[in-house]
């Protein structure tokens, strides 16, 4: 984490919503969740962003992908 936020080091490149695809996609993995219930509502053209996952509470969502 830096200043708050999430840091997500991805492969694809920002091309054609790959980058994108590819946040959701390990976010999903890491959640255990469908992908369906993760979605970008903020940012999709930016480095940042912010992302909602339904049916899961933030701090739930932090602690396991932090791994705490």
């Amino acid at each position: 984490m830096r200043d708050g936020a999430l840091l997500v080091r991805l492969a694809a490149a920002p091309v054609d919503g790959a980058a994108n695809a590819e946040l959701i996609e390990i976010l999903a993995k890491a959640l255990d969740l469908p992908k369906r219930r993760i979605e970008i509502v903020s940012g999709d053209r930016s480095r940042s962003k912010r992302i909602r996952i339904i049916g899961l509470d933030a701090r739930v969502a932090l602690t396991t992908l932090l791994g705490k």
